[in-house]
């Protein structure tokens, strides 16, 4: 006789016990629910969220560090990691116009801040100040002398990526010079650290769930669903506008490399749902460089365009940042001319480059926009304070997507691309959703 279905309860059961995906969705649930029915209580869970922030943080710069290394050592060619550090930065630059460009014209037809008639005399700089703690976004000529690493140790301590992929370079090509006969131990030994940090990885992804949970209460409950009401118009726009940046990037996509953005969001659902419940793309770029690898892009270009992109690839801050700075001028009445908000693109062009890990970068690149225009009061800022957390989530999925995608296009424009077999997981992993139903109700281990 075949075997009898398991019952509902069973199934559920064991879907909760083997998924990932199932165990966040369920957090993120949980925390709104909590954050909503005790606000007290739930800010009291902070620390859920940001202890698991800290502890992928750890992981994250030894890890760079050594899929470079291994990417240069083993590819044997420094020059074609030149070309593709070239390529990725064309590409970063391309989509981050884009983005760009789409938040203006969106905010340009729906004109989310129309009708609001703010008095700027009434809007205060100190609750920016606070949010920004005062500081001031980078000069380019500052901003590449940062990247450059004073020590060897402290751009680990600092969890600089751009100093720890510096340094990986400048060991990557120093293996290369010496050869596999002066060194012969190094390179396995570096391997050997890579594949101990990506079980430590999935030591601490099995803690995602409750980092989720206590990072949706602590949301809720500081801030409330009120001001999804109070502006709802801009939260709509810009997850809109999001939403038609993702589907260029997957039209390109398509384009470039034949592969299906959906086909890959389904891949790293897990990934996905976890940067949007912690508002943290670095939660989940350990885990996201593992699964591209496995998914048929060659180390070096892993490990040198998604880091990268971290810092020269933010897709999603570009897109919100256009359609702030247009929100804030309707809002106190300022009618920005078509020069002006060339002028805004060009100066975002540079200010969003700069962002990363700069506490409220958001406010500091908007007042930048702002004192370039002239037109627009720089207290008029403030008035994005109570959204800003909202739009984290739209920041860092559209962020980590653009990273994705930019990963499989410079990949496949330099050949480093296994194509064959992104598809083939791909496409496994379509099949393993549709017949997830059909399997045994068998105890499975926690993905990895």
């Amino acid at each position: 006789m075949p075997p009898t279905a398991p019952s509902l309860p069973r199934r559920v059961a064991r879907i909760l016990r083997t998924s990932l995906f199932a165990q966040v969705l369920c957090a993120l649930v949980l925390g709104i629910a909590v954050g909503k029915l005790w606000p007290g209580f739930a800010a009291d869970l902070q620390p859920l969220g940001d202890g698991f922030t800290r502890l992928i943080k750890t992981i994250i710069s030894p890890l760079v560090f050594c899929v470079v290394v291994v990417g240069i050592a083993k590819a044997g060619d420094l020059k074609a990691f030149g070309r593709i550090g070239l390529k990725a930065l064309i590409w970063f630059e391309v989509a981050s116009t884009a983005a760009l460009i789409i938040g203006l014209v969106a905010a340009n037809v729906v004109q989310p801040g129309s009708g609001m008639h703010v008095d700027p005399s009434t809007l205060s700089t100190k609750a920016v100040d606070a949010k920004t703690a005062g500081g001031s976004l980078p000069s380019t000529t500052e901003f590449i002398v940062n990247a450059l690493p004073t020590s060897f140790i402290g751009a680990f301590a600092e969890n600089s990526l751009l100093q720890v992929l510096i340094l990986a370079c400048l060991v990557g090509a120093a293996l290369l010079h010496l050869g596999h006969t002066k060194v012969p131990q190094v390179l396995p030994a570096i391997e050997q650290a890579q594949e101990i940090i990506f079980a430590i990885v999935g030591f601490v992804m099995r803690l995602a769930p409750i980092a989720v949970f206590g990072a949706m209460a602590v949301l809720i409950g500081q801030y409330g669903l009120g001001v999804i009401e109070t502006y709802a118009k801009l939260i709509i726009l810009c997850y809109v506008a999001a939403a038609l940046f993702i589907a260029l990037l997957s039209v390109a996509l398509r384009i470039v490399t034949g592969l299906s953005l959906w086909k890959f969001l389904r891949y790293i659902r897990e990934e996905m749902l976890l940067a949007l419940g912690t508002a943290s793309t670095e939660s989940v770029m350990p885990r996201v460089m593992q699964k591209l690898r496995k998914a048929g892009a060659r180390d070096d270009a892993v490990g040198l365009v998604l880091p990268t992109g971290y810092s020269f690839n933010l897709d999603g801050a570009s897109l919100y940042l256009s359609i702030g700075t247009l929100f804030i001028a309707q809002a106190v009445g300022v009618d920005l001319s078509l020069s002006q908000q060339i002028t805004v693109v060009l100066v975002l062009m540079l200010t969003s480059k700069g962002m990363a890990g700069i506490p409220g970068s958001a406010f500091l690149a908007l007042s930048a926009t702002a004192s370039s225009l002239g037109a627009i009061p720089a207290g008029a800022v403030a008035l994005l304070l109570g959204v800003d957390r909202i739009m984290d989530s739209m920041r860092v999925v559209t962020n980590l997507l653009g990273n994705c995608v930019a990963v499989f296009a410079v990949s496949r424009w330099e050949g480093a691309l296994d194509l064959e077999r992104a598809k083939k997981v791909l496409d496994r992993e379509a099949d393993a959703d549709e017949s997830e139903s059909s399997v045994p109700d068998v105890a499975e281990p926690v993905a990895q």
